[in-house]
Parts: structure tokens; C-alpha cells; sequence
């Protein structure tokens, strides 16, 4: 999957005010995995999700024979008992509670191509988006992006961030241990990886990228158990960005160079959620 550090807006909200220049802090994080062989991504990548060119992706890594078989033994054995799987890949961010903020109510909301590609598309069009995710162009390129997601194996979950009944921002939620980000740092089984960008020139410059990032990382570590922490990758020069994950609890573990960036290794620990 690609990279993204950047904003973005909803054609299912309100529309946006014209022309104000975006917030650099409100940005994005990118991706992980073991090693399949480095592909370019369909033209984009931020801090947070979103493809670049030369970026690996995460859904051309290839599972163990043994992963699969496992969670198809874990699957046989929720449907028998009623119980949740405790290998799924992910759980579904749809099912998560959602998370009382300064700034509202805030969900994520599982994408549903039809209904959610115009508004997608749109944010990727805007060039603070584009900078980061390279994804601007007719709505098949960001279309492809996020089908190969949601016809992959679960390892990436492209959601809608939807504040107080408002669809605002972008995430995907994924496995950082199977991603190509992997290879570039010491990961850890089930670490969580997250992407994101902020929609709308409206919902930018107002702190809601270190108050949304907070949320999410409770949010995957209360319903991701076996997760011990939440990784991300901004891009090192996006000091904003690197600044908003610091504000949101996440600690600045190293440098490491990616395919397509020099990045700054950011992780938010479940041992430390409740000190940073």
C-alpha cells in the first residue's frame, strides 16, 4: 500500500471553504511488511496512506503457507465455538466503537467503493493531497487503489473518518508486520500501521490530526489485543507532521530510508499509551 502525509475533504459534507491553503500538520503516516519485491505504487504517497512512485505495496507480499492455514484453522474454530477469530488479519474498524473527542464523536466507517469513490477522488485531486499520496487524477486511479484493499486478504482496511455525522478524513488501518515497511525496522507480530489524510480545507489547521491520530491509536489498541503498538511513517521533512504524532502520544523510534522517502519511525506503545 502507499504512503500519505497529507489533507483532504467530503462531498458528503458540507462543502468546502474555497482556496484556503491546507495545514501541513494535519498529514499522514505510510507503510510495512515482509519482503515481496519493490513495485511502483499507482502514482502516490504520503505521511500516512497512499501510493508513491517506486513505494512497495502491501498486498504484494506473499503470507507463509503457515499464516493462512492458521487463520483458516482460527476461522473454523470462531464459526464452531460463535467466537471472534483470534487470527484475522484485522479486525473490522466498522465494528469499533466510536471515540468521544475534544473535537466530537468521531468513527471509522469501512469505504464502500460506489458510494464513497467521488469523495475520495476529490480529496486526492487537491494538490496538498496529491504532494503526498499521488493518486490525483480521473476517479479509476484512486478506484484502483483502494479495490486492491478491499479485494485483498484483510491485511489493509481503507475507512472514512466521520466526525460528529461527517465524513472529514481518510485511514487505512493495516498489518505493519506484513507490510514492505517491515524490512525497514525491527517489527513486531501484529504491530499496527496506520495512513491517513485530512479532507477539506475546513477541517485543517485545527489540531484535529494529533486529536484524530490519539483517537484512532486507542482505538486500534483497545479492539486489536494482540497489537502492541501503532507504527507510522511520516515523511521526516513534514516537521508538522512528525510534530502532530509526537502531540498524539506517539514517540520518535528512528530514521529509516524507504523507497520513496527518508522517514521518521513513529510509535505509540500500548505499555505508554497512558504516559504520552
Amino acid at each position: 500500500m502507499p504512503p500519505a502525509d497529507a489533507p483532504a475533504e467530503s462531498d458528503t459534507a458540507p462543502p468546502e471553504t474555497a482556496d484556503a491553503p491546507p495545514d501541513p500538520a494535519d498529514a499522514s503516516t505510510e507503510q510495512a511488511g515482509p519482503p515481496p519485491e519493490p513495485r511502483p505504487g499507482p502514482s502516490g504517497a504520503g505521511t500516512g496512506a497512499g501510493p508513491g512512485t517506486g513505494t512497495e505495496d502491501t498486498l504484494d507480499l506473499k503470507l507463509t503457507e503457515e499464516l493462512p492455514a492458521l487463520i483458516g484453522e482460527d476461522r473454523r474454530r470462531a464459526a464452531a465455538t460463535g467466537s471472534a477469530s483470534s487470527g484475522e488479519l484485522l479486525t473490522d474498524p466498522g465494528t469499533w466503537p466510536g471515540a468521544t473527542t475534544g473535537a466530537g464523536v468521531f468513527h471509522l466507517v469501512p469505504v464502500v467503493l460506489e458510494r464513497d469513490l467521488p469523495l475520495i477522488s476529490r480529496w486526492m485531486n487537491d494538490p496538498a493531497v496529491a504532494a503526498f499520496w499521488e493518486l490525483a487524477g480521473p476517479d479509476s486511479v484512486t478506484a484502483d487503489h483502494i479495490r486492491t484493499q478491499l479485494e485483498g486478504d484483510g491485511r489493509s482496511i481503507p475507512c472514512l473518518g466521520v466526525l460528529d455525522g461527517t465524513p472529514m478524513s481518510y485511514w487505512e488501518i493495516y498489518r505493519a508486520d506484513l507490510d514492505p515497511l517491515a524490512r525497514h525496522y525491527p517489527a513486531r507480530l501484529h504491530d499496527t500501521g496506520i495512513h491517513l489524510l485530512i479532507g477539506g480545507v475546513n477541517h485543517r489547521g485545527k489540531g484535529l490530526g494529533t486529536t484524530l491520530l490519539r483517537a484512532v491509536a486507542d482505538l486500534a489498541l483497545d479492539n486489536l489485543p494482540r497489537s502492541s503498538r501503532v507504527v507510522a511513517e511520516p515523511d521526516l521533512r513534514n516537521t508538522p507532521s512528525v510534530a502532530a504524532f509526537l502531540s498524539a502520544g506517539f514517540r520518535f523510534s528512528a530514521e529509516v530510508d524507504l523507497p520513496d522517502k527518508r522517514a521518521a519511525l513513529m510509535i505509540r506503545d500500548r505499555t505508554y499509551r497512558y504516559h504520552l
